[in-house]
């Protein structure tokens, strides 16, 4: 699976995953599952209607220079 959720991409989905979870879970609303799917998304650095519709914010890399963590 190629990833295709970038490291700005990435942080805001835990920002608001979290935020999404926390609420839902206070709140006893449905929204906390929305906030899970951000943050599974943004653990496997993968989403699946990015992939969809041909979207990647990972940030290009140029030939010959070696993949960072």
């Amino acid at each position: 699976m190629k990833v295709n959720v970038g490291k700005a991409d990435r942080s805001i989905r835990i920002i608001l995953g979290l935020l999404l979870l926390a609420g839902g879970l206070y709140f006893e609303q449905w929204f906390w599952a929305v906030g899970i799917v951000f943050l599974v998304t943004a653990l496997f650095r993968w989403c699946p209607m990015y992939k969809l519709f041909g979207v990647n914010t990972c940030e290009a890399r140029t030939p010959g220079t070696a993949k960072k963590g």
